[in-house]
């Protein structure tokens, strides 16, 4: 399922000369967090003015260094705004580092009034400064990159806030990683909602895919109890289930975890988008099965099954239609992808790096793996969310 909604006005024709400039990308692996900085560094040396805002994306390995790389970087730079979180895995380019000790940087020449960081908020909107308030009130934002901390049950919330408060179009990911989630916002941030906020001046389109397709038509829930579907079309809901899966899943299953997926339309979306919810249990005796998200009676569902076949033909398709809407402006983009995709779901790491390759050419990418992706203001599970920049 592919979201090809534009968050922002169409890429155009650059006006100055800093909208003319290409991001610069640096990385690269090393036992320690020092050597990796100065790699990274030494890529960037003699950026320029026009230069005034970098991502910076690290591997988890580092995560208690994060204050000294993002210091030493600031100093070697010039760069004061910084965007960026620990990551279990980070990519750039078309190097893909796994799990290995790593920093993926990029350096973008937006407008200097053309975006606002934001430190970490965790409990509601409101916590935005009044500065910020300020900026987005004169500004009118309408994109934002945010990272969310997954230990923090109100995320999901904060993120649909602030894309309300802001009216902009957010994108993201929640960090993953197996310490510390230290996210990136100016300075070193964390346990809510961090990110950056970009006017209308800075040109960019996005895309979500979510690597699933239908194996049957949407039904209405016409019984449930919180996150229990009981009864799909005033039927038994595993009844209803099996038909929909075919003879040689419903003989078996056990065949269906991590395969087959319960997928929820999204009300008022005119894309056809849906959010993806796991199937946490099945009841064989009662016909009940049990998804990841509470539902009322009279929602929808529909199910849905993730291979790596649907994957590349879901990202292909969503990469197309992006490829169609910004041309041949593509300065610079940044790739959020799920932790379960990658290696886990196409059995080789680089192939989701090698099918961006085939649409955006040389621009410069990075990529970070995360819990959790985010799309116009929604908090997604199993998809690859891309934003490029003009």
């Amino acid at each position: 399922m592919t979201d090809d909604r534009v968050p922002a006005p169409a890429l155009t024709t650059p006006a100055t000369v800093a909208d003319a400039l290409p991001f610069k990308l640096a990385h690269a692996a090393a036992d320690d967090w020092a050597h990796a900085a100065q790699a990274c560094a030494d890529q960037l040396n003699h950026l320029g003015p026009a230069y005034t805002f970098g991502f910076l994306y690290c591997s988890d390995h580092f995560a208690a260094d994060v204050a000294k790389i993002l210091n030493y970087l600031k100093q070697r730079t010039g760069l004061k705004a910084w965007l960026g979180s620990v990551a279990t895995g980070i990519a750039a380019g078309t190097r893909d580092y796994g799990d290995a000790p790593a920093l993926a940087v990029m350096a973008a020449p937006f407008p200097s009034d053309g975006f606002k960081v934001f430190p970490a908020i965790n409990r509601d909107a409101d916590q935005l400064s009044a500065d910020c308030r300020a900026w987005i009130a004169a500004a009118g934002p309408t994109f934002g990159i945010v990272h969310g901390d997954p230990n923090n049950s109100e995320t999901p919330r904060l993120v649909a806030d602030l894309a309300q408060q802001s009216a902009g179009f957010l994108v993201g990911g929640l960090t993953a990683s197996r310490g510390p989630c230290h996210q990136l916002a100016g300075r070193v941030t964390g346990g809510g909602v961090s990110g950056a906020l970009f006017a209308p001046s800075v040109a960019v389109q996005t895309g979500l895919s979510q690597g699933c397709m239908p194996v049957g038509p949407s039904h209405i829930i016409s019984d449930c109890v919180e996150n229990v579907l009981i009864g799909l079309d005033g039927r038994r809901a595993l009844d209803v289930f099996k038909e929909d899966i075919g003879d040689l899943l419903a003989r078996d299953l056990s065949r269906v975890s991590g395969y087959i997926h319960a997928a929820l339309p999204l009300q008022g979306c005119d894309t056809g988008d849906y959010m993806v919810r796991n199937l946490m249990a099945i009841d064989p005796v009662h016909g009940w099965l049990a998804i990841g998200e509470r539902v009322a009676p009279g929602d929808r569902v529909v199910f849905v099954r993730r291979d790596p076949v649907a994957a590349r033909d879901d990202l292909r398709t969503m990469l197309g239609k992006l490829r169609h809407r910004i041309g041949d402006s593509a300065r610079g983009a940044i790739y959020f992808s799920c932790v379960a995709r990658g290696a886990n779901m196409f059995g080789a790491s680089g192939v989701e790096l090698a099918i961006l390759q085939e649409c955006l050419g040389t621009t410069p990418v990075i990529g970070v793996s995360c819990a959790g992706e985010i799309s116009n203001g929604r908090l997604y599970g199993y998809t690859g969310v891309l934003a490029v920049f003009g």
